[in-house]
């Protein structure tokens, strides 16, 4: 299964990714992720990716095409893979389709989960994380136990604010590409309301 996992922040792509690769025994590749990874090695794009973090600057799409068409190639691909995080915009989304295509490399399916923004800003204003644990907590529907609730934290980019701007930024810059994927018939739009549990079987019915 060759996917890539797209959302909002807040959608829960992180708990579904860590189900879906256990399921379909895939890695999990987090661009991030891979650029450090790449950095540490010292291959050619990693050198290349470090010129320019280093100078605090973006890695540009180029390389960081490179690097994912690098990684799929490696042996623990060959069951397929999911990318997380990136194409972030609809050029991206192109330039990675091209590269794909010329590397003979097809996706199965794009994954979309849908949550409505307001359920998003309710989700992430109310989520609270015990730095101890890294255990998430949630106000109303997970509340931390009593003996913890005075040390959970709320994350920097947890308050409306945060929420509001991130939300902004999905929308005019990542939302773009869920027409570019639904017109090559590999979207797969779920929706995220729900358990954890709800939501996974939901993902696997449209991906079966």
């Amino acid at each position: 299964m060759r996917m890539i996992l797209v959302g909002p922040p807040g959608a829960g792509k992180g708990t579904q990714a860590a189900r879906l690769v256990k399921t379909y025994e895939i890695p999990h590749i987090s661009t991030g992720d891979m650029l450090r990874a790449a950095v540490k090695a010292g291959t050619e794009l990693g050198k290349q990716a470090d010129g320019f973090m280093s100078k605090g600057q973006l890695v540009p799409d180029e390389v960081v095409i490179g690097m994912v068409i690098e990684r799929i190639a490696q042996p623990d691909c060959e069951k397929g893979f999911m990318l997380d995080g990136f194409p972030r915009t609809r050029p991206q989304a192109e330039a990675l389709a091209t590269a794909l295509d010329e590397a003979g490399v097809a996706l199965d399916a794009v994954v979309l989960i849908e949550v409505d923004d307001a359920l998003i800003e309710d989700r992430i204003v109310k989520r609270r994380s015990d730095p101890e644990t890294g255990e998430i907590y949630h106000l109303d529907h997970r509340p931390p136990p009593p003996e913890i609730a005075e040390r959970v934290v709320q994350r920097k980019d947890d308050t409306a604010e945060a929420c509001q701007k991130r939300l902004a930024k999905y929308h005019s810059e990542t939302a773009p590409i869920v027409p570019f994927y639904e017109a090559a018939g590999l979207l797969a739009r779920v929706d995220g309301v729900g358990a954890p549990d709800e939501v996974e079987v939901r993902i696997k019915a449209a991906l079966a």
